[in-house]
C-alpha cells in the first residue's frame, strides 16, 4: 500500500538515521492520556505529537473543535523532533488509525511526501513484543520547509458552494451514522448532517484494528466516480482523516478534507442541517 507501513518494515529501521517516529496517541475527552501512555512506554525513537497541543490551532468562533495549526508554529515543532523534507516519517496511535492520520494529512498538506502510519499502531506492534522504552529521544533540530498543498484542504467557502449540490463534488460525513443522520449528538450543539452529504463512516476503512487493503476500500466506495472531486469531514476534522486515506489508497485523485467539518459548519447561524426522522 501507498501511504500505510507494516511493523515489520518500521522494526528493520529503527536504528536508521534518516527515519523518525511519531507517536500520536490520545483520547478526546481525556487530553492528558496520550502523553501519559508515552511516557509509560513508547516505540524506541519516537517523539510525541499532541493532537490539541501540537496538531491543532487554537479554538475561535469558527474553524471547529480541532482547528488547523498555523504553519509556522507546526514546522517549528518538526524541526525540533528532526524531522527535514528528507526525513521518512512513521506515525502511529494506539491502533484507531485517526489521530496517526491527522499527522500524516497534516504533513502532506504542508508537502512531505515520505510519511506513513504504521498499521495496527502501538496495539499491534505491543502485542508483537516489539522493542517499547520509556526512554525520550534528543534529535538534532533540523530545517523543515513548507511547500502547502491547497489541493487537499476545502476551505469553508467551497464546502458551502458545493452543499446540496452533489453534481459539483461529492461530499461525505465520515461520522457514525447516528450522528449523521441526526437521532445522536454527543459532542456538538446541533445534529445532522451538511446538505447532500453522504455517509461513509471512518471506522469501516478498518478490519480487526487494521486499514483493510485497496480492493477492499475500493468496495467501500464502490460508484463512486474517481475523477470527480470529493470532500471528506467528520465533527472536527480528526476522524475524517481516515477516509481521506483510504480514498486515495483506492485510487480517488481529487480529494479534500474539510479541516473544520460539521463543528465549524454549525458555527455559521444561517447553515441549513439535514438530519433523517427515520432509518
Amino acid at each position: 500500500m501507498k501511504y500505510l507501513a507494516e511493523k515489520e518494515w518500521v522494526l528493520s529501521k529503527l536504528d536508521d538515521s534518516n527515519i523518525r517516529i511519531a507517536d500520536c496517541r490520545f483520547k478526546l475527552g481525556s487530553p492528558d492520556e496520550g502523553r501519559s501512555l508515552y511516557d509509560h512506554s513508547h516505540i524506541p525513537h519516537a517523539v510525541y505529537f499532541d493532537l490539541e497541543k501540537d496538531l491543532s490551532g487554537p479554538v475561535r468562533e469558527h474553524g471547529g473543535r480541532h482547528p488547523l495549526p498555523d504553519p509556522a508554529q507546526l514546522k517549528k515543532v518538526l524541526e525540533k523532533a528532526g524531522i527535514s523534507r528528507d526525513t521518512t516519517v512513521i506515525a502511529y496511535d494506539g491502533g484507531e488509525g485517526a489521530f496517526a492520520a491527522r499527522f500524516w494529512w497534516l504533513l502532506r498538506y504542508l508537502g512531505h511526501e515520505k510519511v506513513f502510519v504504521l498499521n495496527g499502531g502501538y496495539k499491534e506492534w505491543a502485542e508483537s513484543d516489539y522493542p517499547l522504552t520509556k526512554e525520550v529521544p534528543s534529535m538534532e533540530r533540523a530545517d523543515f520547509k513548507i511547500d502547502l498543498q491547497p489541493d487537499k484542504l476545502a476551505s469553508y467557502e467551497e464546502v458551502k458552494s458545493v452543499a446540496g449540490n452533489q453534481d459539483s463534488a461529492v461530499l461525505i460525513d465520515s461520522r457514525e451514522e447516528k450522528r449523521y443522520l441526526g437521532l445522536e449528538e454527543p459532542i456538538d450543539k446541533k445534529a445532522g448532517h451538511i446538505p447532500g452529504a453522504i455517509n461513509k463512516v471512518w471506522l469501516e476503512a478498518y478490519k480487526n484494528g487494521r486499514f483493510k487493503d485497496t480492493k477492499e476500500q475500493e468496495n467501500r466506495f464502490a460508484g463512486m466516480d474517481k475523477n470527480k472531486p470529493i470532500i471528506v469531514y467528520c465533527g472536527s476534522g480528526v476522524t475524517a482523516a481516515p477516509n481521506f486515506l483510504a480514498l486515495k489508497e483506492a485510487g480517488y485523485k481529487h480529494v479534500k478534507l474539510y479541516a473544520g467539518s460539521f463543528s465549524d459548519w454549525i458555527s455559521y447561524d444561517s447553515n441549513k442541517i439535514e438530519t433523517v426522522e427515520k432509518y
